[in-house]
């Protein structure tokens, strides 16, 4: 990408008054060693606008990480490889206190390309569709999914990605369903946003 179920957690809300709530399930973490936050919802829900907000807020995350999924993905069929790669090489070393590592996939050239590093001194923000799995979120400080219908995603996703992503939104929209089924990440999550309220 050039360029489920349950009740969910505590907290609700959306641009400032996400991160309000973020903020509020971080103010104890610090103490334990740096946060780590994964972000998930469906395509064009805002994940990356949230994401890039907390980042960018240092009284929140200072020197924090970003690392998008869409920059993991092997491809329009990888969701799962991506949701289980984020778990083994990044997120299961972060947990031991050591440097997790990521691999970046090149769109343009439909292959894998360089290994990035993640600095376990640093706090981490994941965002990305399949970032939060039964898996993933024991190993992390905090969940949040973000809510939004479909049709207002898939209107915000292909107005971002124009023509590259119309092809593919069936065949990613089933993906993230199958995982959603399987996963829950609604459920799994501590903080629920409303996506309505981020503007993407």
């Amino acid at each position: 990408m050039s360029g489920g179920e349950g009740s969910g957690g505590e907290g609700s809300g959306g641009g400032a008054a996400g991160i309000a709530a973020l903020r509020r399930g971080l103010a104890a973490a610090w103490a334990a060693r740096p946060p780590v936050i994964l972000i998930d919802g469906g395509s064009g829900a805002g994940k990356t606008t949230l994401a890039r907000a907390l980042v960018a807020d240092p009284a929140l995350l200072h020197g924090a990480q970003l690392l998008r999924l869409d920059d993991v993905y092997p491809g329009w069929d990888g969701l799962q490889r991506a949701s289980d790669h984020l778990v083994h090489s990044v997120l299961e070393p972060l947990s031991r206190g050591v440097a997790g590592r990521w691999q970046r996939w090149d769109w343009t050239m439909d292959a894998a390309a360089e290994w990035h590093d993640v600095d376990p001194g640093r706090p981490l923000v994941v965002e990305g569709s399949g970032a939060l799995s039964r898996a993933s979120r024991p190993l992390v400080t905090l969940g949040a999914w973000v809510d939004l219908e479909t049709e207002e995603r898939r209107r915000r996703a292909i107005a971002r990605d124009g023509g590259a992503y119309e092809p593919h939104w069936d065949r990613w929209a089933a993906q993230e369903e199958a995982f959603q089924r399987r996963e829950h990440p609604r459920a799994l999550a501590d903080v629920l946003i409303d996506g309505r309220r981020i503007l993407a």
